[in-house]
């Protein structure tokens, strides 16, 4: 029987042009820091969008912030918050700056050390500043959530955080701002996302066939139109991709299911310790994960068979095994390797993300908290 609660303040402004809308959406008074990654926003043009349309404010600028944002990078950015005496922040860019702004806006006001944020996975944020963005790249969908990951590069670790306090005011979402990202960033965009609502998805059944329903229309959306919004700048195809990213990780989906989320747990410690990208340790890892915990996860993965891939003939096993092997296939036409031995990884890399995980806390995981040290050996060793 489903029981849940599901709670997103976050006002979502979509579509060509809506930059503009920033004169509406943020306070008149405002002292705003505009937050974001490399150059690539100036040189775009969306930084001088968001400032034209921001005009009349007072306005400052916090660049730098990495593909998986780090705590030392984003104190910086608190103490700006401090000097300047800034009371809204403004993320443009990708999952990694909105993420960084969301330890941005609960950092600038934690009592303690803000590193205990992280320690403490967000339970211990009372209060955060409030922030909108400006979304660039459609994956993480941190744009309509309250969850965040941050590296503490001294610990060598990528830890999770989430907090009610930590939702966007608002978020906008201008698909035209994904045109001159590289074909790399899209696919790792598609794969993010799959993943995402495959960690709600394909877990075990309790009769939740909305939120089913809804999970496989997005991931036969990504499906369809995923390669062509990688390999063209068609609208419609950018447009559904960002509003799929959106939509995996804003809760709905998760509401009242259970929840996985093993897989990025090792994908968190691969990318912390090789610099993977995030989304590539995903694609390694999952088809791995599903392979290892095939009869826990039995009756989703025909489910998810047939109704995804339209898998309907041969025994139960061999569906199974025609479902994982279609997963790896796609993310390889996405040109995203399914295989750690991409990255030249090897049985040293298995041993190094055991200890990571187990350092962590990470001992016990997956929507059964089943999946031990051991089951996680087993998970990498297949993913090699």
């Amino acid at each position: 029987m489903l029981n849940f609660d599901f709670y997103n303040p976050t006002r979502i402004v979509f579509g060509a042009g809506r930059i503009a809308d920033l004169d509406k959406l943020v306070p008149a008074d405002a002292r705003v820091l505009i937050l974001f990654g490399g150059e690539s926003a100036r040189k775009t043009g969306t930084l001088a969008e968001v400032r034209t349309a921001l005009d009349g404010r007072k306005m400052f600028e916090f660049g730098g912030i990495e593909p998986n944002p780090s705590y030392e990078t984003l104190m910086r950015a608190v103490a700006q918050v401090k000097q300047e005496q800034i009371d809204f922040l403004l993320a443009v860019g990708g999952g990694s700056v909105i993420d960084g702004t969301k330890f941005v806006a609960a950092a600038a006001l934690f009592e303690g050390e803000a590193s205990e944020i992280l320690f403490k996975f967000g339970r211990n944020i009372s209060r955060a500043m409030p922030f909108g963005t400006v979304l660039t790249l459609p994956a993480t969908g941190s744009e309509m959530n309250d969850g965040g990951v941050v590296t503490l590069k001294a610990q060598g670790a990528k830890l999770p955080f989430l907090n009610q306090a930590l939702f966007p005011v608002f978020s906008v979402l201008d698909p035209t701002k994904t045109y001159t990202l590289p074909q790399r960033q899209l696919a790792n965009g598609v794969v993010d996302a799959f993943v995402h609502v495959m960690e709600q998805y394909l877990t075990y059944s309790v009769d939740g066939h909305v939120q089913d329903r809804f999970a496989e229309g997005l991931l036969l959306t990504l499906i369809e139109h995923g390669p062509n919004a990688i390999s063209s700048t068609d609208y419609n195809a950018r447009a559904n991709l960002m509003w799929v990213a959106t939509l995996a990780l804003n809760g709905l989906i998760g509401a009242g299911v259970p929840q996985d989320w093993a897989t990025h747990m090792i994908g968190h410690e691969l990318t912390a310790k090789y610099d993977i990208d995030h989304a590539r340790t995903l694609a390694a890892v999952l088809p791995a994960m599903l392979q290892v915990r095939r009869e826990a996860k039995r009756s989703k993965l025909l489910q998810y068979a047939e109704r995804i891939w339209n898998i309907r003939e041969g025994s139960d096993d061999e569906r199974i095994d025609a479902a994982i092997a279609r997963t790896r296939s796609f993310f390889e036409s996405l040109d995203v390797p399914t295989r750690l031995s991409a990255y030249e990884l090897g049985t040293d890399a298995v041993t190094a993300i055991l200890e990571q995980l187990k350092a962590h806390g990470m001992v016990a995981i997956g929507e059964h908290r089943d999946v031990t040290l051991e089951v996680s050996r087993q998970v990498l060793e297949a993913s090699l």
